[in-house]
């Protein structure tokens, strides 16, 4: 598991911002991890970046709309 400690977590520019719904990212190297801003200390996600990466392209193409 990556360690994250110390990391800069940032908000998505996507995220819902009146109701606190939002997803913060924060990467290295090799991992971009990702978390509920509302609820930091109950961990998060660590996902390999070159899978992140197949994620975000399939998301901009539209692979995942129903």
């Amino acid at each position: 598991m990556p360690d994250f400690t110390g990391a800069v977590w940032r908000k998505s520019s996507r995220s819902v911002t009146q109701e606190g719904e939002c997803v913060e990212v924060t990467s290295t190297d090799q991992h971009v991890g990702v978390r509920d801003s509302k609820n930091p200390a109950a961990g998060h996600l660590a996902i390999r970046s070159r899978a992140w990466q197949t994620f975000i392209t399939g998301l901009k193409q539209g692979q995942f709309d129903s």
